[in-house]
């Protein structure tokens, strides 16, 4: 079993959300935490934030979908704590509509999807992750770190109408763990470095909180246990993946019981 004790984490999206609920996490637990983000006034704010509850915080502006950047977060990471324990590129971006819009008089198509729109969120949400991680990891082994990357995949990964670009960045961090794993697995490092990810339902982070009432009991009207996943039970839960040395190459869904168009 891992401790988070003097370990360290590299958190990107750190100045808010999960990120930042993480970043909170490993500081009172004892960790180190370097958190990264581009927007740089709320990096800053958040980074006072966490020195509240323990100095040993850092932060990086770092646009993910940059390698110089990436390469910068990690070396960083090292120069300023030593390690890298903790992997979590949590930076993501949603980008809702749909591929074709029609017209319901004529069913003609009356509008497609930007492939600006698409590629920004494939150019954060997957390859911002394949940097993070590939840049992290260098480091990790070359420096004999011990610990994990934690991907954050999402219920959109099963497919949601409406996210084409947002589910397949998401389904494709579904995957990552077995891939990694077995990477690792052949260069007899998996021992050391190991992947997972978490993928929540409907977190009650400020942004989905803010949504309209009415559209959050709709939401709320398929989960279960009745209300929205709180950020703290799915940070409690990539602690435990962090522990829990065992824990390999899957994905694990935090979202209670959700049901996607159905209760039964």
């Amino acid at each position: 079993m891992l401790t988070i004790k003097g370990s360290v984490a590299v958190i990107t999206g750190g100045s808010g959300g999960i990120g930042k609920s993480l970043a909170e996490y490993w500081l009172k637990e004892g960790g180190k935490v370097v958190i990264a983000d581009i927007q740089e006034d709320a990096l800053q704010a958040a980074e006072l934030e966490l020195k509240k509850i323990s100095g040993e915080v850092a932060s990086v502006v770092c646009n993910v979908t940059k390698e110089e950047d990436c390469s910068k977060l990690a070396q960083y990471a090292i120069e300023k704590f030593g390690a890298i324990n903790m992997v979590a590129p949590f930076a993501g971006i949603t980008g809702d509509g749909l591929m074709i819009k029609t017209d319901r008089q004529t069913g003609k198509v009356t509008g497609k999807m930007s492939l600006e729109l698409f590629q920004r969120v494939i150019d954060i949400n997957l390859t911002g992750v394949f940097l993070t991680v590939r840049e992290c990891v260098e480091q990790m082994i070359n420096h004999d770190c011990r610990g994990l990357i934690c991907l954050v995949s999402s219920t959109g990964s099963l497919g949601t109408a409406g996210q084409i670009s947002y589910s397949s960045s998401k389904a494709a961090m579904s995957v990552m763990p077995k891939v990694l794993t077995a990477e690792f697995f052949r260069r007899n490092i998996a021992d050391k470095i190991r992947c997972m990810a978490v993928a929540p339902g409907y977190v009650g982070t400020p942004m989905v909180k803010s949504i309209d009432e009415k559209v959050i009991g709709k939401i709320i009207d398929q989960v279960p246990i009745g209300r929205l996943i709180e950020p703290e039970e799915v940070i409690s839960l990539v602690a435990e993946l962090y522990k829990n040395e065992a824990m390999a190459g899957e994905t694990v869904f935090i979202h209670g019981g959700l049901r996607l168009g159905s209760k039964g």
